[in-house]
């Protein structure tokens, strides 16, 4: 008889998904609107886009690990509550006082609320996931994450259409404030004692910085797509962006609902090098075929990839670290995530300058061919180690110390 699998769509995985997907709402929605109130209202180029965007992402990379070994040591539940806080507070500044560097500043705020939230909420959804199913778990976690990232676009277009600037920051400050209400109502889950701090007394934990590095450069092609194509949509006669995030956000979602299971059943190397050969043939018809035709074929690849690169690089993350460090991994590994999207909006800043948004969309496509690269010899490296260990492990067994 066939062993019932472990329940993973409980109604405490239910609440704390729910919770993210109103988080990154908010997040999704003022995505659109930071780089037209910098250029259209501030007055900025494409290097102050590219700062203000990216500049969220400072304060959580450098925070990001230190709140991963907070979690292991005090719970995700407080990290989630007060990381969404901050985030609604932060939000709501944005269009207090009209000057880049203030927008600067608040947006360095939202990145540190960032950082708490994400890592607590990731985190508590592998602890709810059976082992077996932390792949499929990871999935639907980023059905938020992405989602919200996707659609929130969309509702921040209508809501400048519809009430300006200030609409948007009003609108993302109360969907922050649902997201900190819910996951008011998590409850922490019962872990293993933790290894010194976690990471096993390691700020970054070692697990983690292959697979970071591999999501790094893969997901600098996000931070041209959500930099750029805002404004590049007019180049092309598109004249709003709202249906190349729908495409996008649709996509993600398809895939991360029916293709759940694609990175427990492929493993995590293999999705990853599937995502990310996706996110390259993206991002370079996007940057080739400078027509709306090509945007939205560019568009589909690129969701395609996004949507199994994040969950099968941490699947990658955690199971290279013992079970009482998950917080410690997701904290390091999540950190790379801000990485790739503070100094890669920058460097897509610099790209688009010189060569154009399309250029700045060529840049991301290397950077996702250099990651692919950079995770087959990750993963051969690491399959070469265990090989070495259990040959030492049968040579150790065979000829036993005296």
């Amino acid at each position: 008889m066939s062993r019932r699998p472990a329940a993973l769509l409980t109604p405490r995985f239910a609440l704390i998904v729910g919770s993210g997907f109103a988080y990154f709402l908010a997040l999704g929605t003022v995505l659109p609107a930071v780089p037209q109130y910098v250029k259209h209202r501030l007055g900025g180029g494409d290097i102050a886009v590219g700062v203000a965007v990216g500049v969220l992402f400072v304060g959580a990379v450098l925070l990001r690990p230190y709140v991963g070994r907070l979690g292991d040591r005090f719970g995700r539940r407080i990290l989630i509550v007060s990381g969404a806080a901050v985030v609604a507070v932060s939000v709501l500044l944005y269009g207090a006082v009209e000057s880049l560097p203030f927008l600067i500043g608040a947006r360095i705020l939202t990145g540190l609320g960032e950082a708490a939230f994400f890592v607590g909420a990731a985190t508590m959804v592998t602890d709810l996931a059976p082992v077996d199913r932390r792949g499929e778990a990871i999935s639907y976690w980023s059905v938020a994450v992405y989602g919200g990232l996707a659609f929130g676009p969309v509702l921040g277009e209508q809501l400048i259409d519809a009430g300006g600037y200030g609409a948007v920051w009003i609108v993302a400050g109360v969907l922050a404030t649902l997201a900190a209400t819910l996951g008011f109502f998590t409850r922490e889950v019962e872990r293993p004692a933790a290894v010194g701090a976690g990471g096993g007394g390691h700020l970054l934990n070692r697990a983690a910085i292959g697979p970071g590095t591999v999501l790094f450069s893969g997901l600098i092609a996000l931070a041209a797509f959500t930099a750029f194509v805002p404004l590049y949509v007019d180049d092309v006669g598109l004249g709003s962006a709202d249906v190349v995030f729908l495409l996008y956000g649709g996509l993600v979602l398809v895939v991360r609902i029916f293709g759940a299971r694609i990175p427990d059943t492929l493993g995590g190397r293999r999705s990853g090098v599937l995502a990310l050969a996706a996110t390259t043939t993206g991002m370079t018809i996007m940057a080739l075929w400078g027509t709306t035709a090509g945007l939205l074929v560019g568009t589909a690849f690129f969701a395609a990839g996004a949507s199994l690169l994040y969950p099968a690089l941490l699947l990658l993350a955690l199971g290279g670290a013992p079970e009482s460090e998950r917080g410690s991994v997701v904290g390091t590994f999540s950190s790379f995530f801000d990485l790739s999207q503070g100094l890669g909006s920058l460097i897509v800043g610099l790209v688009a300058a010189g060569a154009g948004y399309r250029g700045a969309f060529g840049a991301g496509g290397i950077f996702a061919a250099f990651g692919c690269v950079g995770l087959v010899v990750h993963t051969g490296r690491r399959r070469a180690r265990r090989v070495r260990s259990s040959e030492m492990g049968v040579l150790a067994t065979e000829h036993p110390a005296p």
